[in-house]
């Protein structure tokens, strides 16, 4: 099974224990290629079992060796199945890998301690502290500029691979920054918690497209430009997370298969106008449940 350094390395999931449904994990090791961010962002990991072996011309190190160098704490032997079964059914919530012979009144006034997700703004904690650029490949065609919430490395490198040269800038960047040299596009991105609580995005989202610059988005920064233009957030449930999640084209009445992971979603009136801008239509809802 793959994609698990991708999972771990995912800024998105900043904050929360993720468990994994594939029964044996780390077979292949960790590599620096294939990371999302610089070092793991889970706050903890669950695995039915971790493999004792690692075997790739890649690998540079075990999963274990890789977690414990950062501080991440992990466990196995879970039956993560039955685990996700009940998240499925009673929702995301709050939890704690601790030690055995800590008490378990301890472990669980801890749990109750933590804030819940809602209103917590964790993209200012990911997002790069200083803009940086990636070159296009080949000719450049265009200069996109990519507000970072927690961007996944892989945003950048694959507009680069498309002709363009892509500026990323922290999340801090005061709009009249952003307004006062238009790029050709400007790129919102994925990041952790919740879009409620980060404001400071919509004026440039705005902004830019009052000036007719193309703005898209994934993830967080799909909300957050959903947002500024008058549509609602909430907190999902249990989030959508995989790649196998049906969505429909309204407009061909078709069913599109989508990879997709974020824990809140923006609410839909099917085929309605978006609150704040006339111009703009729903195009795609999500099969399971008619968010946007």
């Amino acid at each position: 099974m793959s994609g698990y350094q991708e999972v771990l390395t995912d800024p998105s999931y900043t904050g929360q224990l993720v468990t994994m449904t594939y029964p044996l994990i780390g077979n292949y090791g960790v590599n620096a290629e294939d990371r999302e961010s610089p070092v793991p962002q889970v706050a903890g990991f669950i695995v039915r079992e971790a493999s004792r072996v690692h075997s790739s011309w890649r690998s540079e190190e075990g999963l274990d060796e890789y977690l414990g160098r950062h501080g991440i704490p992990g466990i196995s032997d879970l039956d993560t199945r039955a685990l996700t079964r009940h998240l499925r059914s009673e929702g995301a919530m709050r939890g704690a890998i601790a030690p055995a012979d800590m008490p378990a009144e301890e472990v669980l006034g801890r749990v109750q301690n933590h804030p819940h997700m809602e209103g917590l703004d964790l993209a200012s904690g990911v997002s790069t502290v200083e803009p940086y650029e990636v070159a296009a490949v080949g000719d450049e065609r265009f200069h996109v500029l990519a507000y970072d919430f927690g961007v996944k490395a892989h945003s950048p490198k694959l507009l680069s691979e498309r002709g363009c040269r892509v500026t990323v800038i922290p999340a801090s960047t005061p709009v009249e920054e952003i307004l006062s040299d238009p790029p050709d596009g400007l790129f919102v991105s994925n990041g952790p918690g919740d879009p409620a609580a980060v404001e400071r995005a919509e004026a440039a989202i705005l902004g830019l497209a009052e000036a007719d610059v193309p703005v898209f988005g994934i993830c967080l920064g799909h909300q957050l430009i959903c947002r500024a233009f008058g549509a609602r957030t909430f907190k999902l449930p249990f989030g959508h997370h995989g790649g196998n999640h049906p969505v429909k084209f309204l407009e061909r009445q078709t069913v599109e298969i989508t990879s997709q992971n974020h824990g809140f979603a923006v609410r839909s009136g099917v085929g309605d106008k978006i609150p704040g801008a006339p111009g703009l239509r729903l195009t795609h809802v999500n099969l399971y449940d008619g968010t946007v």
